[in-house]
């Protein structure tokens, strides 16, 4: 995306694995943020190879590990709550990025038929250990084969924005339903800790969303927004990361209590931490 004509937002450092720094550029029509520069996809796997990325391992080697799976169960419970009451006939599920797998296995347990896609190996096989089924890419799939299609942090890590979006639209059923989320950068708890706001996880996150971008973003492809979901869970889990970018050690403390704050400013604003997107076609 040209960023010619995008106004400087934030210069942010890669705390987790390359120390680089990048800069945010503010889209002012899509209201959304845009790291630069962008690595080609060819190299983007380097930045992905921090041991303490969580996402890609069930490892419980520290406290901070431990309660991460801990509140995992139960946003696990969570969605899948939310699919069965988007969909209460059971159907097929993709779930793109699908990490080590646990929401496909329990969505499977609760007989819904499941297909992930990862790119990460090592969570891939992690994942397969658990009866869960993978494609290398959505390319093999079936047009409009899918009732639920489901990306939990996962939009903003991809290189093609435009190209995901059309694939997702071709993917999913007339009637299905498409779950996004994604971290708020309008939250209290990004505009707290500002360029050591872990979210912001540059350059694996290529963009950053607002409710006005993740709407206009795929009106263009009519898929309409018809709900906005928080997640309060993670203002504890980014606040405690972002502590530990700004001051070298993780202050459970200070943490929980910005992580407080941010639920509690977002109940007048509605800017939560991260928000699930849910979305259907028009």
């Amino acid at each position: 995306m040209d960023i010619s004509n995008k106004k400087h937002f934030l210069t942010v450092k890669d705390h987790s694995v390359s120390k680089e720094i990048f800069e945010l550029y503010y889209d002012e029509n899509l209201d959304m943020l845009i790291t630069s520069p962008q690595p080609a996809v060819s190299v983007l796997g380097k930045y992905y190879e921090s041991v303490d990325y969580i996402s890609h391992t069930d490892s419980k080697r520290s406290l901070f590990e431990k309660a991460y799976h801990f509140v995992k169960g139960i946003a696990l419970k969570n969605k899948l709550d939310l699919i069965n009451s988007l969909q209460p006939a059971k159907g097929r599920i993709l779930d793109i990025g699908a990490g080590t797998g646990d929401f496909l296995a329990v969505a499977k347990d609760n007989d819904w038929s499941t297909v992930g896609l990862e790119p990460s190996a090592k969570a891939r096989d992690i994942a397969i250990r658990k009866g869960v089924s993978f494609v290398d890419d959505t390319a093999q799939l079936e047009k409009q084969s899918f009732d639920v299609i489901t990306m939990w942090h996962v939009l903003e890590h991809v290189p093609d924005l435009e190209a995901q979006v059309k694939e997702l639209k071709r993917l999913l059923k007339p009637t299905g339903s498409l779950i996004v989320a994604v971290p708020n950068f309008k939250s209290f708890d990004a505009n707290y800790y500002q360029s050591f706001w872990a979210a912001y996880d540059v350059p694996i996150h290529f963009w950053h969303f607002s409710k006005k971008a993740i709407k206009a973003v795929f009106e263009k492809e009519q898929i309409e927004l018809v709900k906005v979901l928080p997640m309060k869970f993670d203002s504890f889990y980014v606040s405690l990361l972002s502590e530990k970018y700004k001051t070298g050690k993780m202050n459970f403390v200070k943490a929980f209590f910005i992580g407080l704050r941010s639920n509690w400013k977002a109940k007048a604003s509605l800017e939560y931490s991260s928000h699930i997107y849910v979305l259907r076609n028009h």
